[in-house]
């Protein structure tokens, strides 16, 4: 925020140099952020302020924080003129304002979007150039003067944090402001030289008269109602609003300005009335007029105060530091806390203004802020134990650092894609999950899948020349609705592959399946062939331990074609978190073997629809005595063959712990075992 030294000094009992200003508020959590001098000599400077202390978006909410620091006092704006109607003694300011113009009604239509509003009305203004030490204030901060009328508003916002507004009374239709929702396709035009009209919706909160909206509640005011030359009567607006509800207008309107700024972290409605009474008086003071009597509000009852206690044992044992009682009970004092301490424990009122006070350690932070970090003792070591690794965050690393040791390429994908892209990869049953932001463009939704960010990426190497082998992968969050429209999010690992021959790369990508497997679950991961989708043909599922896991196959040419690409595209994808709930995976200990082992090649001639695994079976669950391991060398398909069949090579290793073992008995068990094959698989030894 953009502060003037002057303007703080206003509330101070003493002045404060600006070297003084910078180095008081810094210290509290305020930090300095540059000055400049102007050609007047007045000073401005840079202090920024953090999201939740919008008290401090304002020249008294900084003094005040300086004042403690410092041990100044803080002077309050005084309000010297409290006029009312010339002749009116009684009633409400409704009947005031008839007298000016037209009955005028308040309804507020969303008392969770706009707790509360009051209106106040001014009559017999006289429009015209604000005293010079408001221009020179407003100049400090950076605005340029308009009008006393429009200077007062923005000076009560940059004095209290208080945005206001004020509409001239002449130009309200039907005397009637009413705080509801936009109609849908309204149109509004706010305040700016070079502004446009905006079309609003319904979730939208509008200040309207009785024919259309005159500002976008706590954002901008509207320039049909505007203050003008000719104005004589106006009313005066003060307000809270919900933040959320401003902040999205703001941003979906593209409209920030400085009431937006502090409607977004909080204005408490009971901060309200004086800061209204301020405007009034400052009007009067710069533009005359005559104050009505009364004030119309409407909106839900103002929130009590919150009460916060805290125990000073408990201060000083969390601060370490040795605080006296009544240091804590002066320094909250300064603060405007009213504390009140009975034995250990000071209870506080929490000013209306701290909305970000809301336990005892809050205070705690309070009480060591403003006396000074310097107060808290550093010894001249400290204690660090280190966190141990989080379970599946190792994980994680593990399955990146394997694929890229298998050549593979992390990728890091924007979470949209568009809409072509999320209908093509959502799985049967389910729906893309929009995002209602013009931002996107034309990525409205959010991944379904991994794939098409993967296969968008290889399309953009493809054109800049990447015409060799690429191997890409990306662990990410993926999101759908389900036929109930319930949304859901997941996180998956997504593996794409170029492809040279079909069949080498589908074992390429299933061999890099089976070794994730093994890294991170030390289990076997099993390919089935299943139905085939829209996203991959043909298809397998991918299994461990009976749950399905993910999906590999060949991208369609549908698929494919959803990122402008013709080669094909072997890809596979994984539920992360099935995967990684087997971590770390059990490596049972052995001993070292002692005894020399026997190996047996065999060669089966085998029906081309008999796959290893169903070989791996058979052989498993006819385990011969000695058998210690099988694995697979090799397979080979020719003339010697025939067009429908192949010949799968076997290695069978044999190994006994406590003796050598005898040709002889490994033969019978090898005879043993082909019969088995020759019967559950119809399988022939090869010669």
């Amino acid at each position: 925020m953009r502060t003037s030294v002057r303007w703080i000094n206003d509330y101070l009992d003493r002045p404060a140099t600006a070297q003084e200003q910078a180095d008081a508020l810094t210290s509290v959590g305020l930090n300095f952020d540059g000055r400049e001098e102007l050609p007047d000599g007045a000073i401005w400077q840079e202090i920024e302020t953090t999201s939740n202390r919008g008290d401090c978006l304002c020249h008294f909410g900084l003094a005040r924080e300086l004042a403690a620091r410092t041990k100044r006092v803080l002077r309050a704006p005084q309000i010297t003129k409290r006029a009312t109607a010339a002749g009116a003694t009684s009633g409400n300011i409704a009947e005031k304002i008839q007298n000016a113009a037209a009955m005028i009604g308040v309804e507020n239509l969303d008392h969770e979007a706009c707790p509360r509003y009051t209106a106040r009305v001014i009559r017999g203004v006289k429009v015209g150039p604000s005293p010079q030490w408001i221009q020179d204030r407003l100049r400090d901060a950076g605005q340029i003067p308009r009008n006393n009328i429009v200077d007062c508003t923005n000076f009560v916002l940059l004095e209290l944090g208080q945005p206001t507004h004020v509409f001239d009374l002449s130009t309200l239709a039907g005397g009637q402001i009413q705080i509801r929702r936009a109609r849908a396709k309204e149109m509004f035009l706010p305040l700016g030289d070079q502004a446009v009209a905006i079309e609003l919706s319904p979730a939208d909160l509008v200040i309207a008269d009785g024919e259309k909206p005159v500002a976008l509640a706590g954002v901008k005011g509207g320039a049909l109602c505007s203050v003008r030359d000719s104005t004589t009567d106006i009313v005066l607006e003060a307000a809270t609003f919900k933040p959320s509800q401003v902040r999205y207008s703001s941003r979906r309107h593209k409209i920030l300005s400085d009431s937006s700024k502090r409607f977004e972290r909080g204005v408490h409605a009971a901060s309200i009335d004086f800061a209204a009474e301020r405007l009034a008086d400052l009007i009067m003071q710069t533009a005359g007029g005559t104050l009505c009597d009364g004030v119309v509000e409407a909106g839900a009852p103002v929130p009590a105060l919150k009460s916060v206690s805290m125990r000073c044992d408990r201060c000083r044992k969390i601060l370490g530091a040795e605080i006296s009682n009544q240091e804590m009970m002066e320094t909250l004092q300064t603060l405007g806390f009213s504390p009140r301490i009975t034995g250990d424990l000071i209870d506080c009122s929490v000013p209306p203004e701290r909305m970000d006070i809301d336990r005892e350690v809050d205070l705690i932070e309070e009480v060591i802020r403003l006396l000074g970090l310097e107060r808290v003792p550093t010894g001249e070591s400290i204690q660090i134990r280190t966190a141990a690794a989080d379970a599946k965050v190792e994980a994680a690393e593990r399955v990146r650092d394997t694929l890229a040791g298998m050549d593979f390429v992390e990728c890091v994908t924007h979470a949209l894609v568009s809409d072509s892209a999320a209908n093509a990869f959502a799985h049967s049953g389910n729906s893309a999950l929009r995002i209602e932001d013009e931002r996107a463009g034309g990525t409205p939704c959010l991944r379904p899948s991994i794939l098409p960010g993967l296969l968008a990426t290889r399309k953009l190497n493809e054109d800049r020349g990447a015409t060799e082998s690429m191997r890409l992968f990306e662990i990410a969050s993926i999101f759908h609705l389900d036929a109930k429209k319930q949304h859901h999010e997941s996180v998956s690992l997504g593996m794409i592959a170029d492809v040279q021959k079909d069949d080498l790369g589908y074992r390429a990508l299933r061999g890099v399946v089976e070794r994730l497997a093994h890294e991170i679950a030390g289990r076997s991961a099993t390919c089935t062939p299943t139905t085939s989708d829209a996203v991959m043909h043909p298809v397998a599922k991918i299994e461990m331990d009976g749950v399905e896991i993910g999906r590999i196959g060949f991208l369609t040419d549908a698929a494919r074609q959803t990122a402008g690409l013709e080669k094909p595209i072997i890809a596979a994808e994984i539920a992360v978190d099935l995967l990684l709930s087997h971590w770390p995976p059990e490596r049972p200990a052995a001993m070292l073997p002692s005894m020399p082992s026997v190996e047996r090649d065999l060669s089966l001639i085998l029906d081309n629809a008999k796959t290893w695994a169903q070989v791996e079976r058979v052989v498993l669950s006819n385990r011969p005595a000695h058998l210690e391991s099988m694995s697979f060398t090799g397979v080979y398909k020719g003339k010697q063959t025939g067009a429908d069949k192949k010949s799968l090579t076997l290695r069978l290793v044999f190994r006994d712990a406590i003796r050598t073992l005898r040709r002889e008995e490994i033969d019978l068990e090898v005879q043993s075992l082909v019969q088995v094959l020759q019967s559950e698989l119809l399988a022939e030894l090869r010669a």
